[in-house]
């Protein structure tokens, strides 16, 4: 019997495409590494680099893509070895707080301060807010003064320090503005409400200027208990109208005009030195 013939075996072609999807996969990885990298929110530059590590690890490339993917592994890993971004180096010991902003908008140096005083912010000791009128730090009376005084406590100077540190710098005229309860005071040193707000407006401004703050663009304002922020009902409402506003005003101070050169006084002559211009001139002398 004859033989049968075999057939030739169908060369597959396109086998490529394995290698070109492989390529593809890897390249649209970095890209998109690269693109979360250059993001300044990292929390949604880490989802994103979960997303497609998670995506990538169920199509079979976990290795190589840990490579790409996850940062330097040590020191002399493998890895991007980039600052910012997921999985990047980063360097030890370095503090969480970021450098103050350089811009003279108070908006950023307001979100400045809240992250800087996020735990004093916590305890109720201060109140950071923006107004029409400027930046309004409200700092309560009950934790920075003892009842009835106007000595700031010590364990307090610290907050008033990073305050006047960041605004130490701005054009804006910083204004004292002393608050009390409605409960009348009167002691040997102060006399009403007046006094005592005024009195802790003028420590707040002392320890500004102590700290780097002109006094040229310092004021004080005792309001006494006129402006209250909450009911004189219960003992945590007055706590809340016992405080200190320090207000940013949001119009930057104008340059004062210079004043003219005062013109030269002329010299005062004495009369006795004075011609007198009735007398006669006295004769030659003869030789």
């Amino acid at each position: 019997m004859a033989r049968k013939k075999k057939h030739a075996e169908h060369a597959n072609h396109e086998r490529w495409l394995v290698s070109y999807a492989d390529f593809i996969t890897l390249l649209f990885a970095f890209f998109v590494v690269m693109f979360a990298s250059s993001q300044t929110d990292k929390a949604k530059a880490q989802r994103i680099s979960e997303a497609v590590t998670d995506a990538l690890d169920k199509g079979g490339v976990k290795a190589i893509v840990h490579e790409v993917l996850g940062g330097t592994v040590d020191d002399k890993g493998v890895g991007n070895a980039m600052m910012k971004g997921p999985g990047g180096s980063q360097p030890k010991n370095v503090p969480n707080t970021p450098p103050p902003p350089e811009d003279k908008d108070l908006m950023p140096k307001m979100m400045y301060l809240n992250k800087m005083l996020e735990n004093e912010i916590k305890d109720g000791k201060l109140e950071i807010r923006q107004e029409a009128r400027g930046l309004v730090i409200k700092t309560q009376a009950g934790a920075f003064f003892p009842s009835g005084d106007d000595t700031i406590d010590p364990a307090r100077l610290q907050i008033i320090n990073k305050i006047a540190t960041l605004f130490k710098d701005t054009p804006n005229a910083i204004r004292l503005e002393g608050h009390t309860d409605s409960r009348p005071i009167h002691t040997a040193r102060f006399n009403s409400n007046y006094e005592l707000s005024a009195a802790r407006g003028i420590a707040m401004l002392e320890t500004m200027h102590r700290y780097g703050i002109a006094y040229d663009r310092l004021a004080v304002v005792g309001y006494a208990d006129t402006l209250p922020v909450a009911p004189n009902d219960t003992e945590e409402n007055r706590a809340k109208n016992r405080r200190v506003d320090i207000v940013i005003v949001s119009q930057p101070i104008k340059d004062k005009p210079k004043e003219p050169a005062a013109e030269p006084t002329p010299p005062i002559v004495p009369a006795s030195a004075k011609p007198d211009p009735t007398a006669k001139p006295a004769p030659p002398k003869k030789k």
